[in-house]
């Protein structure tokens, strides 16, 4: 039997309003920008890569990233996700946020493999922090909790039909794994990465900073 064919899909279209300083995923972290990390991570690992970014984006991005195909994204994270979808025909994908430059090999191949068993996976961890209701003032159990990440992987088909589902609803989620969770399909665990911080405030581009000197030395 052949191999399913893959592609990544990267919602890059956000205005970064958070951050300040244009669109996020073209600022700079080290030599790259942190949409560069991202590509550059998925490289020789998917059959394709596919980046949403806004329309006044497009030529920039296409003209400074060779190894993606570029298309315009949405006027939200969900709508953009969706005409990734729809730009693709591989028959697993794999959502990543432009806003996590720190992904490692490993963390693709444990998504695609899952993916590749159930359907609808999400990377998540361990919550280490204590947690408390805000209303009740009461600890909340942490051992059953996990905080989601992206990579997520699912089976074309069935994120498309999530997407559709929810754009004829009028409903939207925080995350894909949330959508497809609506159609009642179980969305299985992968182990995700203490580097996949995710990058929105101007404290978090600091600590990217710092991280990326050791990223980049321990990728040489």
């Amino acid at each position: 039997m052949s191999r399913p064919s893959t592609a990544a899909l990267i919602p890059a279209a956000g205005t970064g309003e958070r951050l300040g300083m244009g669109p996020k995923a073209f600022v700079c972290l080290g030599q790259k920008t942190l949409l560069m990390h991202v590509v550059d991570a998925f490289d020789g690992l998917v059959d394709e890569i596919v980046v949403a970014v806004s329309p006044e984006m497009v030529n920039e991005a296409s003209g400074r990233i060779s190894n993606a195909r570029m298309i315009v994204g949405g006027s939200s994270r969900q709508a953009t996700v969706l005409n990734l979808l729809r730009a693709t025909a591989a028959e697993l994908v794999i959502v990543h946020d432009a806003a996590r430059p720190f992904l490692e090999p490993a963390v693709i191949d444990r998504t695609l493999a899952a993916t590749r068993r159930h359907g609808a996976v999400t990377a998540a961890r361990p919550v280490v922090d204590s947690l408390i209701d805000t209303t009740s003032q009461m600890s909340v159990d942490r051992e059953k909790l996990r905080a989601v990440q992206t990579p997520q992987g699912f089976r074309h088909e069935l994120l498309l039909r999530a997407h559709l589902r929810a754009f004829e609803g009028g409903y939207s989620a925080t995350d894909d794994a949330a959508l497809v969770r609506r159609l009642g399909h179980e969305v299985a665990l992968v182990e995700g990465s203490p580097m996949l911080m995710k990058v929105t405030t101007l404290q978090d581009l600091e600590m990217a900073r710092a991280l990326e000197r050791s990223w980049c030395r321990a990728d040489t």
